[in-house]
């Protein structure tokens, strides 16, 4: 670990702060995590299965999921509350989509969740105030593309997006509505950063290509960093894959923070130096 003894000894939250304000800092602030059979076969290995908690991270992720509707169906497989069954008897950590709820090109029988659920936010509280001196980080899995081909199916939203667009339209806004209920509750508590999920990259470019995030994903991101950046909060964005070409446009609409900044993928040096002073990248290191 770096240390930089010219700079006084900040807390967790100081810290992170601090580098995504582009200011030096004593250490690099990180977090690291693990898929779930690494860090099995390290709970193993250390024969403790909290040693997650002695690394030091600085970021700390309140959750919601427990109370929100999903449902252990058996055989490891579970049902979010936007009804997608994800079966994970392969990939452990995420899971593959078993079902559509969305087999034809129409939200008329589909009832989305209330993003209000009494309970949802149970237990939030304290969890902010335990991890009080931590970079405190509200994230939406699946936010916007993910959550829409999750309930309509991969090559058909795709599809959509040339032969159904009124219909991608009315499911994104749907989606960007439940996500804004989210954010209203999440920004009631002392947080830091809203972290959003949300892969558009491939190995090499988009999957929907430049033109079609233009017109469905980019409008709607900057409606949910608007959010975000009026409660004075930070916007995190995850994106897996080459998205390079996108990093000017989500700096323009107010990202603050991109991750994971894949190395396989993108020149992370070349990158750095073109928009580290814009900004701040987290990751950048091989999987």
């Amino acid at each position: 670990m770096f240390i930089n003894k010219g700079k006084k000894s900040m807390n967790r939250k100081e810290r992170v702060k601090q580098a995504l304000k582009f200011q030096e800092t004593d250490i690099v602030p990180y977090y690291v995590d693990f898929t779930m059979p690494a860090y099995d076969k390290l709970a193993k290995y250390y024969n403790d299965q909290n040693f997650i908690d002695k690394i030091g991270n600085h970021f700390a992720f309140p959750t919601t999921r427990n109370l929100a509707g999903w449902k252990n169906l058996g055989n490891e497989k579970y049902q979010d509350e936007f009804g997608a069954i994800w079966n994970k008897t392969i990939d452990k950590d995420i899971g593959t989509v078993d079902n559509s709820m969305l087999p034809d090109p129409t939200l008329k029988n589909y009832i989305f969740p209330d993003p209000y659920k009494p309970g949802r936010f149970d237990g939030y509280e304290d969890f902010v105030q335990k991890n009080k001196d931590k970079f405190i980080v509200h994230a939406i899995g699946f936010s916007l593309f993910e959550r829409a081909w999750t309930l309509r199916g991969m090559e058909n939203l795709l599809m959509d997006m040339i032969l159904n667009p009124s219909f991608v339209e009315e499911l994104l806004d749907k989606i960007v509505e439940y996500n804004l209920g989210i954010i209203e509750q999440a920004t009631k508590f002392d947080i830091d950063a809203c972290y959003f999920g949300d892969d558009w990259g491939q190995q090499h470019g988009l999957i929907m290509g430049p033109n079609l995030w233009r017109k469905f994903i980019k409008p709607r991101l900057k409606k949910m960093y608007d959010r975000v950046h009026k409660s004075n909060l930070f916007v995190l964005q995850h994106s897996c894959g080459d998205i390079k070409e996108l990093i000017p446009e989500l700096i323009d609409i107010g990202l603050n923070v991109l991750n994971p900044f894949q190395p396989e993928v993108m020149d992370v040096y070349d990158i750095k130096k073109n928009y580290g002073k814009h900004l701040a990248f987290w990751g950048g290191l091989s999987t």
